[in-house]
């Protein structure tokens, strides 16, 4: 996303600093489960990053469970019966899948942004 994030294996994190103790902190994002690390320096806090991804990764395989990623690419929104008609109409037309249409929209929509994510 930006500068003031940290990324590795398909999780971003937060990176903080706490003046009082004068810690660099931060925790995964975009996932229910808390994942928390800490450093000195941003080297550090970059290596414990990671191995705290490695070991959310890691515990979740020991109590069975999925871990869960920052993004799925899965994700459902409310948009009223008007604009859902609307849009299954114009896919039709096209001959393509609502999901496909919507996508190519939110393609074109980030893509004229000019995103850099």
């Amino acid at each position: 996303m930006n500068n003031n994030t940290l990324k590795y294996n398909g999780y971003e994190g937060s990176i903080e600093f706490d003046t009082d103790n004068n810690i660099l902190y931060g925790k995964v994002l975009f996932i229910d489960d808390s994942v928390s690390y800490e450093g000195n320096t941003i080297a550090e806090l970059k290596e414990d990053f990671k191995l705290a991804v490695n070991d959310y990764i890691a515990t979740c395989k020991e109590v069975n469970k999925n871990p869960q990623k920052s993004y799925s690419g899965t994700f459902n929104i409310r948009i009223g019966s008007e604009t859902h008609y609307i849009l299954a109409h114009e896919a039709q037309l096209n001959n393509v899948s609502l999901n496909s249409f919507v996508k190519s929209i939110l393609d074109k929509y980030i893509n004229d942004l000019g995103c850099k994510c």
